[in-house]
């Protein structure tokens, strides 16, 4: 989980035109860690229809779950060999706090326009319960 701090900027690779979008996102600190250390921030990169809901969805201030993968790359610069992190977005979500204690996750996509359906009872899942092997001979339990 994550705060956006930089805007989404959509681009088309040259190829193809396929969409690729990337923003900068902070994480909160550790906890424990004082008001003023440095929070970590890293670059959130999202291809095809995710490049463009990131576009259209999302601004700098949301506070979004993102599902992914790390990527490392090694760049060089005045000579020097360095390593950035970027996340590669394969979903993203909203993430609504309702208290401080309980922030509820929901996707971006999903828009609920309908009230939820009844509430029918559900079946309960089979309990697991301890075979029972009293009064049999121990020499013939499988296992």
């Amino acid at each position: 989980m994550a705060e956006i701090i930089k805007n989404p900027e959509l681009r088309y690779t040259a190829d193809n035109q396929m969409a690729v979008a990337d923003m900068f996102v902070q994480f909160a600190p550790p906890p424990g860690n004082r008001p003023d250390d440095r929070h970590p921030t890293i670059e959130v990169v999202g291809w095809g229809n995710l490049a463009t809901e990131m576009k259209e969805n999302y601004k700098q201030g949301d506070k979004i779950a993102i599902e992914g993968r790390l990527e490392m790359n090694t760049i060089e610069r005045d000579g020097y060999k360095e390593k950035r992190a970027r996340l590669v977005a394969n979903r993203l979500y909203h993430v609504m706090a309702t208290d401080s204690t309980a922030p509820v996750t929901s996707m971006s996509a999903a828009t609920p326009s309908e009230p939820p359906a009844s509430s029918a009872k559900t079946p309960s899942a089979p309990r697991n319960e301890a075979p029972n092997f009293e009064g049999e001979d121990i020499d013939k339990i499988p296992f």
